[in-house]
């Protein structure tokens, strides 16, 4: 393993390294090499057989012609894939290696809340006071909560958090409390990794404040449960600064926290989440303007204090400062079962494997959460050059002088909230969010987080990237950040949909990371974007393996070489040796090989369903024919759906829609493996004629095991309804029916 520096103090003390491991580097290369072979004497062979057909006319020629488009899609993809594998690294950091606190630069802190029946309160309020607890100076460190429901019982949460952040901070302050998070902490074992004079004292203290979190956790819990608790979508601008005049000592000192509500009204696009971040962006600059923004979702809360202190080695590393403009962490779930992982909820292969590879490159893509933004990396270049007319500035940024004053301000800690010109300035952020305000101006185009899509952290990060910027990746051994993923197939598939429609929505544009990031940024960086851009795209193989296989066999259509060709050990070839590089990538991330299984069966259940649909919607948006929408995924946890996670078993309580194209393919690839098994039995069916299709129908059948398991098996409440397997019953029957035609045209 090689290990290099990233900073050149002279006295050889650095912030951070990098390191390469020089044994996976090769392996990935040679596996890139021998797969690439591989795949063009697969196209050798295709093209040689499409030619014959089209000259003998000896069999049908459209199957041939599908599964061959079905073979360039998924090379596609695997070909802009690889870029993530050609230089991975990992980072170390040295966080006592810091300035004294006193030289250590501000920090924003932007939670987004949107509805409070879907993201429980206590869960917001937890993230909030994990916030206020982090190992950084408090009078450097600002907490602001969008709520973009607008629901008052928002902010009396707040105010309640804060009479026990005043508690639970100084606690976590004197003892080295490493959990500061109070539900993960209390949750937690009675013993904690912490600095203590007297057992007695500490065991006191820490009952006393568990007692007081209790009663804290049941106040909140208490007004969410209220009939008020609902999300209003026609309301004004509200801002408060959240005060604690009581705490003066170094000891007790507290950070600001601040609620902001922007104005919302039906006849104005809001802009999901990034609005609502660009509108944190312009009213912390009159409060707080800090340097540096810690972007969090409210249901991922802080797991370790000194993360603040992780990211700001590589922000105050003097090679890196000058470029890079965010430190992303990876996403950490604490109700991932690792060995019943079946929705794939903790995203391994994105925080594992592919952001370590951007990030030998030039840097990963912004993830929504869990990163250390530079402020100035929103601003567009105008906001840095000494004569730019107001006009100009007022054209990009808005008519806020005191916001355009903000750009250029020096940040010298926040506003002091005891001045007169604390209220003007607290009047004038109701303007700055304001429903208005945007209005023919370049924000979410050309400044702050970007409008152009809903997946907004992609689309930011692509445009940093673009102009410039670079970003870095760091996983330290304890997660930072802590949060809860989908535990059943619904929110899975409807967030798999929303995210295939925004990737795809940018692919399709004139942004297509191929076109427009290759002039802009190196060659493999515009491929890892424009990996992420159209792998929904590989629904088209996934439709054309499920179908086109199963009805050739039923038809007696032969597409695939035979046993005794030579073609056919290339296949295997490339089969075996994707699936084994799949699993080394697996165990060397630390997972279990079962997660082999649930990625295959999550990747086909997304490839039949959420990746067609994402890319359906974006299509139609692009034609004009429907608008982008956007719902946050339920948080709210329920206890048969968590009995079903933790016990490995399927929750098939979703849409139709979802469940009928899944069911109806495995049953066609059943029939069609189990009919081809009583040819081969009973009518001598030679099987090195049909043994590829067969195998490919026996992989569907098998992957989509759990599917047949909820029709047939379950008579729990998440099995599969007996409508839902009529319904697709009668779908594959259709698909049998008309396939007929097309595979033996």
């Amino acid at each position: 393993m090689a290990l290099q520096t990233n900073n050149s103090n002279p006295d050889d003390h650095p912030l951070n390294l990098f390191h390469i491991k020089k044994t996976s580097l090769i392996i990935n290369r040679l596996y890139i090499l021998f797969h690439s072979i591989a795949i063009i004497l697969i196209f050798y062979f295709r093209t040689t057989s499409i030619i014959t057909i089209l000259n003998s006319k000896s069999q049908p020629l459209i199957p041939h012609l599908l599964i061959f488009i079905s073979e360039l899609t998924l090379t596609f993809i695997w070909i802009l894939n690889q870029a993530y594998y050609w230089r991975p690294i990992t980072r170390t950091v040295f966080p006592d290696r810091l300035p004294e606190d006193e030289h250590l630069p501000a920090i924003d802190v932007f939670i987004c809340t949107a509805d409070p029946r879907a993201e429980p309160l206590l869960g917001v309020m937890n993230t909030v006071i994990s916030a206020m607890a982090l190992n950084y100076p408090p009078e450097k460190l600002c907490v602001y909560v969008s709520d973009d429901g607008g629901c008052h019982v928002t902010l009396e949460a707040m105010r309640e958090a804060l009479k026990f952040a005043k508690m639970w901070v100084p606690f976590c302050n004197k003892y080295g409390v490493s959990n500061i998070c109070p539900d993960s902490y209390f949750a937690g074992p009675e013993v904690d990794e912490v600095v203590v004079d007297s057992d007695d004292e500490f065991t006191d203290e820490r009952q006393m404040i568990k007692v007081e979190y209790e009663s804290f956790a049941q106040k909140v819990n208490r007004a969410s449960q209220s009939a008020s608790c609902i999300s209003n979508k026609d309301h004004s601008a509200f801002i408060e600064v959240l005060v604690d005049h009581e705490s003066t000592h170094d000891e007790t000192k507290m950070p600001l926290l601040v609620y902001v509500s922007r104005e919302k009204r039906p006849s104005h696009h809001h802009h999901f989440k990034a609005g609502a971040l660009n509108t944190l962006l312009r009213v912390s600059s009159l409060i707080s303007n800090s340097p540096y923004i810690l972007g969090l979702d409210c249901d991922m809360y802080c797991n370790d204090k000194n993360s603040a202190r992780q990211a700001m080695c590589f922000h105050l590393d003097p090679k890196l400062s000058s470029s890079l403009a965010f430190v992303q962490f990876p996403q950490t779930f604490h109700n991932v079962v690792s060995k019943h992982n079946i929705y794939e909820g903790d995203l391994r292969c994105i925080f594992k494997t592919l952001w370590r590879g951007m990030d030998g490159i030039k840097g990963p893509c912004l993830s929504g959460t869990c990163y250390y933004l530079k402020r100035e990396a929103l601003y567009n270049p105008p906001s840095t050059q000494k004569d730019i007319k107001l006009e100009e500035l007022k054209h990009c940024f808005g008519s806020s002088n005191e916001f355009i004053s903000s750009l250029s301000k020096k940040y010298n800690g926040k506003l002091d909230c005891q001045k007169d010109s604390f209220y003007e300035s607290l009047q004038e952020t109701k303007h700055l969010a304001s429903c208005e305000y945007e209005n023919d101006t370049k924000w979410g185009h050309e400044v702050g987080f970007r409008y152009f899509s809903v997946v907004e952290d992609y689309f930011t990060s692509f445009n940093m990237h673009c102009k410039n910027w670079s970003s870095v990746h760091y996983m330290p051994s304890r997660p930072s950040f802590m949060g809860s993923c989908v535990t059943n197939l619904n929110d899975l598939l409807i967030q798999g949909t929303r995210w295939s429609a925004g990737l795809m929505e940018v692919a399709l544009s004139r942004f297509s990371p191929l076109v427009y990031g290759s002039s802009r940024m190196s060659i493999l960086q515009s491929f890892c974007y424009a990996w992420l851009a159209f792998f929904p795209a590989a629904f088209v193989s996934f439709w054309i393996l499920s179908i086109v296989p199963p009805l050739s066999l039923l038809n007696n259509v032969t597409i695939y070489p035979k046993v005794t060709d030579p073609y056919f050990l290339v296949l295997v070839y490339v089969f075996v040796l994707s699936n084994l590089q799949h699993m080394r990538e697996i165990h060397s991330t630390g997972a279990s090989l079962h997660s082999w299984k649930h990625e295959q069966r999550v990747w086909m259940m997304k490839g039949i369903t959420s990746y067609l649909y994402g890319s359906t919607h974006a299509i139609m948006e692009k034609l004009g024919f429907k608008e982008a929408s956007f719902l946050p995924t339920n948080k709210v946890t329920n206890e048969d759906e968590e009995k079903l996670h933790q016990m490995g078993i399927y929750n098939f309580q979703t849409s139709s829609i979802f469940l009928v194209p899944l069911c109806s393919l495995v049953m066609l690839n059943l029939l069609a493996f189990v009919v081809t098994i009583i040819r081969i039995t009973f009518y001598k069916v030679y099987i090195n004629e049909v043994f590829v299709q067969m195998f490919l129908t026996f992989y569907v059948a098998l992957m989509g095991y759990p599917l047949l398991e909820g029709m047939i098996l379950r008579k729990d409440k998440g099995r599969i309804a007996s409508n839902v397997s009529c319904y697709s019953l009668v779908f594959s029957f259709c698909i049998f029916s008309f396939g007929k035609f097309l595979v033996t045209y």
